[in-house]
Protein backbone atom coordinates (compact mmCIF):
# COMPACT_ATOMS: atom_id res chain seq x y z
CA UNK A 1 0.00 0.00 0.00
CA UNK A 2 1.05 3.37 -0.93
CA UNK A 3 1.31 5.88 2.17
CA UNK A 4 1.04 9.70 2.09
CA UNK A 5 4.71 11.35 2.51
CA UNK A 6 3.30 12.53 6.01
CA UNK A 7 2.59 9.08 7.11
CA UNK A 8 6.26 8.36 8.28
CA UNK A 9 7.82 12.09 7.37
CA UNK A 10 11.54 10.93 9.16
CA UNK A 11 13.89 9.05 8.33
CA UNK A 12 17.16 8.00 9.65
CA UNK A 13 20.28 7.67 6.96
CA UNK A 14 23.12 6.66 8.50
CA UNK A 15 23.92 8.85 11.05
CA UNK A 16 21.45 12.07 9.36
CA UNK A 17 18.34 12.59 10.33
CA UNK A 18 16.18 13.71 6.78
CA UNK A 19 12.81 15.20 8.29
CA UNK A 20 10.31 16.55 5.74
CA UNK A 21 10.06 19.78 6.08
CA UNK A 22 6.20 20.63 6.70
CA UNK A 23 6.32 24.69 6.43
CA UNK A 24 7.20 24.29 3.10
CA UNK A 25 4.50 22.06 1.53
CA UNK A 26 2.42 21.83 -0.62
CA UNK A 27 4.67 23.63 -2.47
CA UNK A 28 8.01 22.12 -2.61
CA UNK A 29 8.81 18.73 -1.12
CA UNK A 30 12.03 19.36 0.67
CA UNK A 31 13.85 17.83 3.28
CA UNK A 32 16.28 18.74 6.40
CA UNK A 33 18.95 17.35 8.18
CA UNK A 34 19.65 16.61 12.03
CA UNK A 35 22.79 15.04 13.19
CA UNK A 36 22.47 15.80 16.55
CA UNK A 37 19.80 16.09 19.34
CA UNK A 38 20.23 20.09 19.22
CA UNK A 39 18.82 19.90 15.43
CA UNK A 40 16.28 17.59 15.78
CA UNK A 41 15.01 19.67 18.99
CA UNK A 42 15.02 22.51 16.72
CA UNK A 43 13.24 21.47 14.07
CA UNK A 44 10.56 20.15 16.33
CA UNK A 45 10.63 23.50 17.97
CA UNK A 46 10.23 25.48 15.03
CA UNK A 47 7.39 22.85 13.79
CA UNK A 48 9.42 21.77 10.66
CA UNK A 49 7.55 18.54 11.65
CA UNK A 50 4.74 17.77 13.99
CA UNK A 51 2.11 14.79 15.12
CA UNK A 52 4.22 11.68 14.38
CA UNK A 53 7.16 13.60 12.89
CA UNK A 54 8.38 14.53 15.94
CA UNK A 55 7.68 11.43 18.00
CA UNK A 56 9.95 9.88 15.35
CA UNK A 57 12.66 12.56 15.88
CA UNK A 58 12.96 12.40 19.42
CA UNK A 59 13.43 8.76 19.12
CA UNK A 60 16.12 8.75 15.93
CA UNK A 61 17.66 12.18 18.14
CA UNK A 62 18.10 9.80 21.39
CA UNK A 63 19.82 7.05 18.58
CA UNK A 64 21.97 9.41 17.28
CA UNK A 65 23.01 10.66 20.78
CA UNK A 66 23.34 7.09 22.20
CA UNK A 67 26.06 6.28 19.31
CA UNK A 68 27.99 8.34 19.90
CA UNK A 69 28.70 7.16 23.81
CA UNK A 70 29.08 3.47 24.37
CA UNK A 71 30.40 3.59 28.11
CA UNK A 72 27.25 3.41 30.34
CA UNK A 73 28.28 6.07 32.61
CA UNK A 74 28.61 8.58 29.69
CA UNK A 75 26.19 7.19 27.79
CA UNK A 76 23.27 7.99 30.43
CA UNK A 77 24.74 11.64 31.07
CA UNK A 78 24.65 12.43 27.30
CA UNK A 79 20.89 10.94 27.25
CA UNK A 80 19.76 13.00 30.31
CA UNK A 81 20.99 16.05 28.02
CA UNK A 82 19.04 15.04 25.23
CA UNK A 83 15.99 14.37 26.99
CA UNK A 84 16.19 17.90 28.94
CA UNK A 85 16.11 19.11 25.25
CA UNK A 86 13.69 17.25 23.54
CA UNK A 87 11.39 17.74 26.72
CA UNK A 88 11.27 21.67 26.83
CA UNK A 89 10.63 21.49 22.80
CA UNK A 90 6.81 21.75 23.13
CA UNK A 91 4.95 20.97 26.19
CA UNK A 92 1.24 19.67 24.97
CA UNK A 93 2.92 16.76 23.60
CA UNK A 94 4.57 14.32 26.37
CA UNK A 95 8.07 13.81 25.30
CA UNK A 96 8.90 13.21 28.68
CA UNK A 97 6.75 9.74 28.46
CA UNK A 98 9.95 8.76 25.18
CA UNK A 99 12.38 10.07 27.15
CA UNK A 100 11.72 7.85 30.28
CA UNK A 101 11.37 4.90 27.46
CA UNK A 102 14.66 5.46 26.77
CA UNK A 103 16.33 6.21 29.60
CA UNK A 104 15.03 3.33 31.70
CA UNK A 105 16.36 0.87 28.19
CA UNK A 106 19.86 2.66 28.69
CA UNK A 107 19.84 2.05 32.41
CA UNK A 108 18.60 -1.81 32.56
CA UNK A 109 22.14 -1.78 29.09
CA UNK A 110 19.13 -3.34 26.62
CA UNK A 111 20.24 -2.61 23.31
CA UNK A 112 19.11 0.97 22.36
CA UNK A 113 19.45 0.30 18.60
CA UNK A 114 17.60 -2.93 18.68
CA UNK A 115 14.66 -1.29 21.04
CA UNK A 116 13.99 2.03 19.27
CA UNK A 117 13.71 0.51 15.98
CA UNK A 118 11.87 -1.98 17.09
CA UNK A 119 9.50 0.46 18.90
CA UNK A 120 8.78 2.25 15.67
CA UNK A 121 8.65 -0.40 13.46
CA UNK A 122 5.56 -1.11 16.03
CA UNK A 123 4.45 2.27 15.79
CA UNK A 124 3.84 2.04 12.07
CA UNK A 125 1.85 -1.18 12.36
CA UNK A 126 -0.22 0.45 15.33
CA UNK A 127 -1.22 3.55 13.13
CA UNK A 128 -1.93 1.48 10.18
CA UNK A 129 -4.52 -0.52 12.74
CA UNK A 130 -5.84 2.41 14.18
CA UNK A 131 -6.55 3.45 10.47
CA UNK A 132 -8.24 -0.04 9.79
CA UNK A 133 -10.27 0.06 13.35
CA UNK A 134 -11.73 3.64 12.36
CA UNK A 135 -13.02 2.57 9.03
CA UNK A 136 -14.99 -0.12 10.66
CA UNK A 137 -16.64 2.61 12.36
CA UNK A 138 -17.51 4.15 9.00
CA UNK A 139 -20.59 4.11 6.19
CA UNK A 140 -20.51 3.71 2.42
CA UNK A 141 -21.45 7.39 1.56
CA UNK A 142 -19.65 9.56 5.03
CA UNK A 143 -18.91 12.77 4.61
CA UNK A 144 -16.28 13.75 7.01
CA UNK A 145 -15.56 16.93 8.95
CA UNK A 146 -11.19 16.55 9.79
CA UNK A 147 -9.64 19.20 11.81
CA UNK A 148 -5.95 19.70 11.68
CA UNK A 149 -3.43 17.01 10.33
CA UNK A 150 -3.23 13.67 11.58
CA UNK A 151 -0.28 12.71 9.83
CA UNK A 152 -1.07 10.78 6.82
CA UNK A 153 -4.04 8.87 8.79
CA UNK A 154 -6.69 10.45 7.05
CA UNK A 155 -5.73 9.99 2.81
CA UNK A 156 -5.25 5.81 4.73
CA UNK A 157 -8.56 5.66 6.03
CA UNK A 158 -9.87 7.03 3.03
CA UNK A 159 -8.06 4.02 0.46
CA UNK A 160 -9.30 1.37 3.15
CA UNK A 161 -12.14 2.61 2.61
CA UNK A 162 -12.04 2.67 -0.72
CA UNK A 163 -11.01 -0.86 -0.99
CA UNK A 164 -14.50 -1.81 0.74
CA UNK A 165 -16.58 0.41 -1.60
CA UNK A 166 -16.92 2.78 0.58
CA UNK A 167 -16.83 6.20 -0.65
CA UNK A 168 -15.91 8.87 1.33
CA UNK A 169 -15.91 13.10 0.95
CA UNK A 170 -14.04 15.50 3.40
CA UNK A 171 -14.68 18.51 4.42
CA UNK A 172 -11.13 20.22 5.81
CA UNK A 173 -10.97 22.87 8.52
CA UNK A 174 -8.38 25.89 7.73
CA UNK A 175 -6.63 25.08 11.09
CA UNK A 176 -5.05 28.87 11.65
CA UNK A 177 -2.51 30.37 11.97
CA UNK A 178 -0.51 27.53 9.82
CA UNK A 179 -3.03 26.68 7.32
CA UNK A 180 -2.65 23.05 7.69
CA UNK A 181 -5.32 21.76 6.76
CA UNK A 182 -5.23 23.66 3.46
CA UNK A 183 -1.61 23.22 3.67
CA UNK A 184 -1.48 19.43 4.54
CA UNK A 185 -4.38 17.51 5.05
CA UNK A 186 -6.41 18.83 1.72
CA UNK A 187 -3.09 18.64 -0.13
CA UNK A 188 -2.41 14.69 0.90
CA UNK A 189 -5.98 14.00 0.10
CA UNK A 190 -6.10 15.32 -3.17
CA UNK A 191 -2.57 13.25 -4.12
CA UNK A 192 -4.90 10.06 -3.49
CA UNK A 193 -7.99 10.82 -5.56
CA UNK A 194 -10.14 11.99 -2.76
CA UNK A 195 -12.81 14.15 -2.74
CA UNK A 196 -11.82 17.30 -0.70
CA UNK A 197 -13.44 20.39 0.16
CA UNK A 198 -11.54 22.90 2.24
CA UNK A 199 -13.58 25.20 4.90
CA UNK A 200 -12.42 28.18 7.25
CA UNK A 201 -12.69 27.31 10.83
CA UNK A 202 -15.67 29.63 10.98
CA UNK A 203 -17.66 27.97 9.04
CA UNK A 204 -18.29 24.82 10.51
CA UNK A 205 -21.68 25.21 12.17
CA UNK A 206 -22.98 26.04 9.11
CA UNK A 207 -21.75 23.25 6.96
CA UNK A 208 -23.37 20.89 9.92
CA UNK A 209 -26.13 22.41 10.12
CA UNK A 210 -26.59 22.16 6.21
CA UNK A 211 -26.38 18.35 6.84
CA UNK A 212 -23.37 18.09 5.07
CA UNK A 213 -21.21 16.14 7.63
CA UNK A 214 -22.17 12.96 8.83
CA UNK A 215 -18.70 11.91 11.13
CA UNK A 216 -16.09 14.21 12.71
CA UNK A 217 -12.65 12.93 13.04
CA UNK A 218 -9.89 14.50 14.62
CA UNK A 219 -7.02 13.68 16.02
CA UNK A 220 -5.48 14.42 19.85
CA UNK A 221 -1.54 15.00 20.86
CA UNK A 222 -2.53 13.88 24.27
CA UNK A 223 -4.94 11.48 25.65
CA UNK A 224 -5.66 12.23 29.79
CA UNK A 225 -6.92 8.95 31.73
CA UNK A 226 -9.92 9.66 32.07
CA UNK A 227 -10.36 10.20 28.15
CA UNK A 228 -10.22 13.97 27.91
CA UNK A 229 -7.89 15.21 24.87
CA UNK A 230 -5.71 18.32 23.89
CA UNK A 231 -5.91 18.84 20.24
CA UNK A 232 -5.17 21.88 18.03
CA UNK A 233 -6.68 24.54 18.86
CA UNK A 234 -10.55 24.73 17.45
CA UNK A 235 -11.02 21.48 18.09
CA UNK A 236 -13.27 21.62 21.44
CA UNK A 237 -15.42 24.20 19.53
CA UNK A 238 -16.17 21.27 16.36
CA UNK A 239 -16.95 18.90 19.56
CA UNK A 240 -19.49 21.15 20.89
CA UNK A 241 -21.31 21.72 17.80
CA UNK A 242 -21.00 18.33 16.85
CA UNK A 243 -22.76 17.44 19.88
CA UNK A 244 -25.48 20.11 19.13
CA UNK A 245 -26.26 18.80 15.87
CA UNK A 246 -25.70 14.84 16.61
CA UNK A 247 -23.02 13.96 14.77
CA UNK A 248 -20.54 11.21 15.54
CA UNK A 249 -17.18 12.68 17.01
CA UNK A 250 -14.35 10.36 16.73
CA UNK A 251 -10.76 10.62 18.00
CA UNK A 252 -7.60 9.11 16.90
CA UNK A 253 -5.50 8.58 20.00
CA UNK A 254 -2.51 8.35 20.90
CA UNK A 255 -0.82 6.03 24.36
CA UNK A 256 -2.66 7.47 27.38
CA UNK A 257 -0.64 9.82 29.37
CA UNK A 258 0.07 10.40 33.01
CA UNK A 259 -2.12 13.32 33.00
CA UNK A 260 -5.34 12.58 35.32
CA UNK A 261 -7.54 14.31 32.80
CA UNK A 262 -7.59 17.32 30.50
CA UNK A 263 -6.95 20.23 33.28
CA UNK A 264 -3.56 18.79 33.62
CA UNK A 265 -2.50 18.88 30.78
CA UNK A 266 -0.24 22.14 29.96
CA UNK A 267 -1.20 24.24 26.64
CA UNK A 268 1.21 25.42 24.74
CA UNK A 269 1.04 29.56 24.15
CA UNK A 270 3.41 30.07 20.89
CA UNK A 271 4.67 33.55 20.01
CA UNK A 272 1.81 35.77 18.73
CA UNK A 273 4.18 36.70 15.91
CA UNK A 274 3.20 33.73 14.50
CA UNK A 275 -0.51 34.48 14.08
CA UNK A 276 0.51 37.97 13.41
CA UNK A 277 2.30 37.27 10.01
CA UNK A 278 2.30 34.20 7.93
CA UNK A 279 5.48 33.69 5.77
CA UNK A 280 7.11 36.67 6.72
CA UNK A 281 4.01 38.96 5.46
CA UNK A 282 2.31 41.12 8.05
CA UNK A 283 -1.43 39.89 8.79
CA UNK A 284 -2.80 42.65 11.29
CA UNK A 285 -1.87 46.25 11.22
CA UNK A 286 1.71 47.02 13.27
CA UNK A 287 1.20 47.07 17.32
CA UNK A 288 -1.73 44.54 17.25
CA UNK A 289 -1.29 41.89 20.19
CA UNK A 290 -2.25 38.66 19.56
CA UNK A 291 -2.58 35.52 21.75
CA UNK A 292 -2.01 31.98 20.41
CA UNK A 293 -2.91 28.71 22.46
CA UNK A 294 -1.89 26.27 19.98
CA UNK A 295 -4.30 23.39 21.50
CA UNK A 296 -7.39 23.28 23.56
CA UNK A 297 -8.63 20.45 25.71
CA UNK A 298 -12.22 18.92 24.38
CA UNK A 299 -13.81 16.97 27.43
CA UNK A 300 -14.56 12.84 27.14
CA UNK A 301 -18.05 13.50 27.38
CA UNK A 302 -17.94 15.03 24.02
CA UNK A 303 -16.02 12.42 22.41
CA UNK A 304 -18.78 9.46 20.92
CA UNK A 305 -15.67 7.38 20.65
CA UNK A 306 -11.77 6.56 21.21
CA UNK A 307 -9.80 4.97 18.16
CA UNK A 308 -6.79 4.03 20.77
CA UNK A 309 -3.24 3.29 19.84
CA UNK A 310 -1.92 1.26 23.06
CA UNK A 311 1.84 0.36 22.59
Amino acid sequence: MEFSPLFWPVELKGNTIHILDESRLPEKISYIKARNYQQAALAIKQMKTRAVGQVTLAFYAFLLTARLHKEKKALLAALRKAAQAINATRPTLPFKFISDMVLGWASAGMDLEKNINGFLAGLKNKRVRQAEQMVELLGSEDSILTHCNVSGLMPLIAELARRQKKKLRFFVTETRPYLQGWRLTAWELQLFGHSVTLITDSMAAQVMSGGKITKVIVGADQLAQNGDIANKIGTYQIAILARHFEIPFYVLCPPTSKAETGADIKIEVRSDEEMLHYRGLPLAPKGIKGYYPAFDITPHNLITRHIYMEL
